[in-house]
């Protein structure tokens, strides 16, 4: 059966066990995952799943529950239905029940491509081999994974739709003595994935990054490269536009107001990549402009919170979100508009050791620093004030001080302590690349897109160690 014909059969039996009366809707999705994964320069893991998930809620005499399984034969699917409905009859009722989406048409989705989809294990480790061949006997480590998906929706509204989507990822570091560099990149064909290059710029920003000297705590002016750029957008995402904390007045959101500098224009856009093209209600997903020039437009909703803001669902049901609330989960930050740089674009900017610390793009922001830190990568981090979105966290995988446009020394990691819309505020983004890279999530069919980002100032509270 298809994706689409189990979840008529879900619908059926709902009608059939709970009564016409009763809502019901159905998401059913068949996941192929697999990932190679490699360290000390060898492969030591390759593994695969492949599996169908049903998922089930049921709105029945003012009362909701959620229920899924794995087993999609008749009795598997009549137990779902009969677990869900027993669940439904003993929560609390559900005054908020948003009621489901109508019949609507769905988007295709984005371009699917046959063959990340159906990728044999040794194109991956033709990917790995390339990455450790290009990072010249440096330690590597990291992973090459593929992701297929397909999937289909129903409700007893009498909406349908249905989707497939293919997405292929790269994340490597390479390491010499304790300094290591990290390249990384997401995209919607495994052909895209160039294992060399990646090694390369890996390999490249370990040996620059050796030797690093360390450098008093203070504000510095920084050059953020996409990597650490894409932990911006995640926590912006997570905590900022996400419609169940703007209505519990816990984002930093003001809609309406110029909250970010001009350049600065944040796009939720799931058809631009590998994400289907619908979420778990069946609200068919399109680009949603949330940040406009600086200016903040919009917040994203499932039905539930859509509701209680009187407003329409953006597109971002998922699991969880009405207990955590709905998310962007492929948030674009748009480069600036291209341009040249002295007629041509500039070369890599040479670093400690020689090595190759940033790329083109990076290079023409660095270029305009007089005194700051160029940062390749943040982690570990967390939120202090969520609604001033205040973040602490770590730098990682390289940091270069930059004098007079050349990143001149490496640099010890540091602690920060920074508030991110703050950091992105009016007059405080001094420029933008004019490539977006995409950098992938631990879940497939979640990224964040981002160009390189130069900053006016950012705060380093200490060293990594406190």
């Amino acid at each position: 059966m298809s994706e689409l014909d189990i979840a008529g059969q879900v619908i059926e039996l709902a009608r059939r066990l709970a009564g016409p009366d009763a809502q019901a809707e159905v998401t059913v999705t068949r996941a192929d995952l697999a990932l190679t994964r490699f360290a000390n320069s060898f492969i030591h893991q390759n593994v695969a799943e492949s599996g169908t998930a049903v998922r089930l809620r049921l709105h029945v005499d003012g009362r909701t529950a959620a229920g899924s399984g794995s087993l999609v034969d008749p009795d598997g699917l009549t137990a779902l239905v009969e677990r869900t409905l027993a669940a439904a009859r003993l929560c609390p009722p559900d005054p908020a029940w948003p009621g489901l989406a109508p019949p609507s048409p769905v988007p295709t989705g984005a371009v699917f491509d046959e063959a990340t989809a159906f990728a044999e294990p040794d194109e991956r480790a033709a990917r790995v081999r390339d990455f450790v061949d290009a990072v010249g006997g440096l330690e590597a480590a990291g992973y090459c994974r593929t992701a297929y998906r397909s999937g289909a929706f129903a409700n007893s509204a009498g909406h349908s739709a249905s989707g497939r989507t293919a997405e292929a990822a790269m994340d490597g570091i390479a390491r010499t003595g304790g300094a290591d560099g990290v390249a990384r990149r997401c995209a919607d064909r495994l052909v895209d994935l160039d294992g060399a290059a990646l090694g390369a710029r890996a390999a490249a920003k370990a040996r620059a990054a050796a030797d690093p000297v360390e450098l008093p705590p203070g504000r510095y002016e920084v050059v953020l490269e996409p990597a650490a750029v894409a932990d911006l957008l995640q926590n912006l995402s997570w905590f900022g536009f996400n419609g169940k904390r703007y209505a519990e007045r816990q984002s930093f959101a003001e809609l309406g107001a110029p909250q970010f500098d001009p350049a600065v224009t944040l796009v939720d856009d799931p058809l631009h990549g590998s994400a289907l093209p619908y979420d778990l209600e069946g609200t068919p997903r399109h680009a949603l402009t949330l940040v406009d020039a600086g200016t903040t437009r919009a917040v994203t909703h499932d039905r539930r919170s859509g509701a209680e803001s009187g407003v329409t669902s953006t597109g971002h049901g998922m699991p969880g979100a009405s207990t955590f609330g709905p998310i962007p989960r492929n948030l674009r930050l748009l480069p600036a508009a291209a341009r040249t740089v002295g007629g041509d674009s500039p070369a890599p900017v040479g670093g400690p050791a020689g090595g190759a610390v940033a790329d083109p793009d990076t290079a023409a922001l660095v270029a305009g620093v007089q005194r700051g830190l160029l940062v390749s990568d943040f982690w570990y981090t967390r939120v202090l004030d969520p609604k001033q979105l205040v973040i602490t966290g770590l730098t990682r995988n390289g940091v270069w001080l930059v004098e007079d446009g050349v990143p001149t020394r490496a640099v010890r990691d540091f602690r920060f302590t920074e508030s991110y819309p703050r950091a992105l505020g009016p007059g405080r983004v001094l420029g933008l690349g004019r490539l977006a890279v995409r950098q992938p999530d631990r879940t497939d069919g979640v990224w964040w897109e981002a160009p390189p980002l130069r900053l006016a100032s950012w705060h380093f509270t200490g060293g990594a160690s406190g």
